[in-house]
């Protein structure tokens, strides 16, 4: 582990105390040590990635596997009504800590939450032809990516 290794990483390795809810040889989750409600957990890969588009397919698919089958787990536990799952991807999404992490966030009826569109704040104004734009740009670049076996942020690191 380098100098420079994440609270994650440190939690990973055994090196700073969690109360650890679900463990594989690739998967770690935790209560979150600020939880915005009980039950808050965080799933995380046990080796360091910064954002999605850095996991291999096969610890994407884990990760999403074991948030699939903790949510429920989760709602039961504390009673909840619902949850909100999400991924914060990058500093300007909110992403506190660079290591890939989903927060499952149990929510209750009249919690005072808001749904996850009110964390990005005032929406865009888009005309069709804006929509439209946007969506063939990504498509054009999926195609590219998936013709290459890569994406983005494979070929950066």
């Amino acid at each position: 582990m380098s100098e420079d290794s994440t609270i994650f990483e440190q939690i990973a390795a055994g090196e700073i105390p969690a109360r650890i809810v679900h463990e594989t040889e690739t998967i770690l989750a935790f209560l979150d040590a600020n939880p915005l409600a009980p039950g808050h957990t965080l799933i995380i890969p046990k080796e360091a990635y910064t954002k999605i588009g850095d996991l291999p397919d096969d610890v994407a698919a884990e990760l999403w596997a074991s948030a699939q089958s903790l949510t429920p787990t989760i709602e039961t536990a504390v009673s909840a009504d619902a949850t909100t799952v999400g991924i914060n991807n990058g500093s300007a999404a909110g992403q506190e800590v660079p290591h890939v992490h989903i927060h499952i966030i149990p929510r209750f009826d009249d919690d005072g939450g808001g749904p996850i569109h009110a964390v990005a704040g005032t929406r865009p104004e888009l005309s069709d032809s804006e929509l439209d734009d946007i969506a063939a740009n990504i498509e054009s670049a999926d195609n590219i990516w998936t013709a290459l076996g890569s994406s983005p942020e494979a070929l950066a690191s």
